[in-house]
């Protein structure tokens, strides 16, 4: 009876790490490929900003999450019904690395996560303020799911609890058709427009205990095509 329950066991574990692997490296997850906004001849601004909560100005969740809110006193999340939410506030520079301007995002985990299908989504908003031009709103879909396999989960299988490499992806994956944020000009020369948006992310080190250690996120935001508007990407002045 004992040779059964222990062929049972290894039998479990065995498929059990069959099912992570084929998870892992589902050859159907495959990658999001080019943004649209990479290659459009519209006028694009471009912002950056850091993806280390510490260096944010202001950064909050439950308080109970891998990566601990920022500063340590600012007010955490814990209710039930933004528990599974967080909150940034940082620095938006422009394509010289000058600031540009101040950015807030609101970000929830999404119900429409599906691990195996390759999906681990976020849904979220920014509210942008740029000093002499205006302010903007974007909604999106983020799909965290080639962040999550190519950089969160080799570090939690590293024996040094930590990741270091060079990684870049798109993570907006909606809601437009090409995997595109929705942008509304709030004020300013930006007030009305209807613009498209994609926020991508560029990682050279994550911690299992701290969580992002030297990651960039950048926006590219496109407006509107004018009659004799202007081509290329350019910068928030």
């Amino acid at each position: 009876m004992m040779k059964y329950l222990i062929a049972l066991f290894f039998g479990l574990l065995v498929g059990a790490a069959i099912f992570v692997i084929g998870l892992i490296y589902n050859p159907f997850n495959a990658a999001s490929g080019l943004s649209p906004l990479s290659v459009t001849d519209s006028e694009v601004i471009a912002l950056s900003f850091s993806g280390v909560p510490s260096e944010a100005i202001v950064f909050t969740n439950d308080g109970d999450s891998r990566v601990k809110p920022f500063p340590e006193k600012v007010q955490q999340l814990w209710e039930a019904p933004i528990r599974l939410s967080s909150v940034t506030a940082t620095v938006m520079r422009d394509a010289r690395g000058r600031t540009a301007g101040i950015g807030i995002k609101f970000s929830s985990l999404s119900e429409r996560t599906r691990l195996l299908n390759g999906e681990a989504i976020i849904d979220s908003a920014w509210y942008i303020y740029l000093p002499g031009r205006g302010s903007l709103f974007i909604e999106q879909s983020e799909n965290h799911w080639e962040y999550l396999r190519d950089v969160i989960i080799p570090a939690y299988r590293s024996s040094a609890d930590s990741w270091k490499g060079a990684w870049i992806g798109d993570l907006t994956a909606g809601p437009g058709a090409l995997r595109t944020a929705a942008v509304t000009g709030g004020a300013g020369s930006l007030r009305g427009l209807k613009m498209e948006a994609v926020e991508s992310l560029s990682a050279r080190a994550y911690s299992v205990e701290n969580g992002p250690v030297a990651v960039e996120g950048r926006l590219l935001i496109e407006l509107p095509r004018a009659p004799q508007g202007s081509e290329g990407e350019s910068s928030v002045e």
